[in-house]
Parts: structure tokens; C-alpha cells; sequence
């Protein structure tokens, strides 16, 4: 049974690592991983998962969220943010990234109290992204170029054609949606960490102090690292996550990062419960 549960990675595998780790952390343990590997984001639907593992959980003394993601729905973000608070008993929690938290999943940690970070893991810019086909742009990429043409058509005092033809590819209800979605993620940004690690700061310096999070002018991609460094240059709380929790830290995600990029698409666990979405991501998530 034992050579069975290691070959799958079943949860028996990281359910003592979750136990221990919980132990040095002094606080209950809740991991969220989602694949790689697999065309799955954080969505809406996570949150109910993530709802269904702190219902059952003593959370008097608060909790850490060991997350690990691409990213997806700031929306998502947010409310995973609202359920970590609402159901610690202190109002806060903590995230652990022993990996990768990246983009909607940074977020997810801008709601913490502080985030305990290891010397690769990686933080990423929460400027969202626009998808067609199989190109993805940056709504702050594309608003630029738009206002750039759009400015140099204004200044010209020559023939206006070739500025008239490329602006006509533009959308000008797209450019408004892609300035809501910048503001929205920057508001989701702000605002948590307004109330949460950046406490008594005015917007405007929260703002400034996280610019690089929230625009591509100084990482220049999307999927560029943000590591803990340049997160405690930023004012972040940020906390070494070695040598005190390494080894344990390291061993819980290598089990549940393979486990989601060979058997299942996401688990969201405790010490005591599984949930699990397939590689099927239209699938509804089952109990492990």
C-alpha cells in the first residue's frame, strides 16, 4: 500500500508533511496548488473548495496558506483573501510561497499579514492580461500603444492615412474595458493590502511603493519573477522561509506540485481534508 500511495502521490503522502509543518509554523496549515502544466487558473469556483477545508478547521489562532499557482481571476483573489480572514480568528493569515504565487495568486498574498518566501520563490507583476487566440497581451500594453498612435496621429501634420488604418484595429469599448480591468486589479491590490500589511498608509504611497507589481515598466513580461529582494524593496513583509521550515518546505512542495501535474489539475488540503479537481478542468472537483 505504501509503494502504491507513493507512485500516485496520494494525499496519505503529504498528510504527516502537512501535520509537521503546521507544527513549526505554530498555526493550521492550508495548501493551494494548481498546475503548471495544465490550461487551469484560479477561478470562482476555487473559493467554494477553499470554503468547504476552513469550515472544518479550528482557525481561533489564525492560519498560512501554502500557495503555488500561475494566477487567473483577481476576483477569485479577492475572495479567497475574504474567506482567510473571515474565518481566522484573528482577521489575518499568513502565506507561505515556496514556489510560485504568481500573478492573481500575488494577490492572494497582498491580502496576508506576511509572506514567508524561500530564496527561489517567485512573487509576479498582477497587471492583467488579455487573451486572443493563442497570443496573450497586457492590457496596459495595449492601452499604451493605443495612446501612443493615437498622440503622434494628433501631433502630425502630415497625411493622417496610415495612423487612420492602424487605429481602426483598435476597439475604443475594448480600451475602456482594459483600463477597468487595470484599475480593478490595482483596487484588489491596494485596498488588501491597505487593510492588511500596508495598514495606515495612504493609497497613493501603497501606489508607489508596489509600482512594479502593478505595471510592466520595470519587469517588462508578465511572467518575469519578482523575488523576495525585490518584494522587501517594495515594503512587503516578507519572512526567509529557511533555515527554520526548509526541509519540511520542501518535501510538502515537491509532493503536491507533482501530484497536481500528474494526477489532478488542483488540490486544495488540510491535515484532515482533500479536495481535489481533475485534469478535466471543466470537471467538477471531487473529494480525495
Amino acid at each position: 500500500m505504501q509503494i502504491i500511495a507513493e507512485r500516485n502521490q496520494g494525499f496519505p503522502t503529504r498528510k504527516p508533511l502537512i501535520s509537521k509543518l503546521q507544527q513549526q509554523l505554530d498555526l493550521p496549515l492550508v495548501c493551494f496548488y494548481t498546475a503548471f502544466n495544465q490550461p487551469v487558473e484560479l477561478e470562482n469556483d476555487d473559493a467554494d473548495m477553499l470554503e468547504a477545508v476552513l469550515q472544518t478547521m479550528d482557525l481561533s489562532r489564525g492560519l498560512a496558506l501554502m500557495i503555488n499557482s500561475p494566477g487567473g481571476d483577481g476576483m477569485a483573489a479577492e475572495r479567497i483573501i475574504n474567506l482567510c480572514r473571515s474565518y481566522s480568528g484573528t482577521g489575518e493569515f499568513v502565506a507561505m510561497v515556496p514556489g510560485k504565487a504568481k500573478s492573481a495568486a500575488t494577490l492572494v498574498c497582498f491580502g496576508a499579514s506576511k509572506i514567508l518566501m524561500g530564496r527561489g520563490s517567485e512573487l509576479g507583476p498582477v497587471d492583467p492580461q488579455f487573451i486572443t487566440g493563442r497570443k496573450r497581451f497586457s492590457c496596459f500594453e495595449i492601452i499604451e500603444s493605443y495612446e501612443d498612435l493615437f498622440n503622434r496621429a494628433v501631433r502630425t501634420k502630415g497625411n493622417l492615412q496610415p495612423f487612420l488604418l492602424q487605429l481602426q484595429s483598435y476597439d475604443p469599448r475594448e480600451i475602456r474595458q482594459h483600463r477597468n480591468y487595470i484599475s480593478l486589479a490595482e483596487d484588489i491590490a491596494v485596498k488588501n493590502l491597505a487593510s492588511g500589511m500596508f495598514a495606515k498608509r495612504h493609497p497613493s504611497v501603497i501606489r508607489k511603493k508596489i509600482k512594479s507589481f502593478l505595471t510592466p515598466e520595470t519587469t517588462k513580461a508578465h511572467a518575469r519573477a519578482i523575488f523576495r529582494t525585490e518584494a522587501r524593496q517594495c515594503d512587503l513583509k516578507i519572512e526567509d522561509i529557511e533555515p527554520k521550515f526548509h526541509e519540511v518546505a520542501s518535501e510538502l512542495p515537491i509532493r503536491t506540485s507533482n501530484f497536481v501535474s500528474l494526477q489532478a489539475s488542483k488540490c486544495i488540503e488540510s491535515e484532515n481534508n482533500s479536495w481535489v479537481a481533475p485534469f478535466r478542468p471543466w470537471a467538477s472537483p471531487e473529494k480525495e
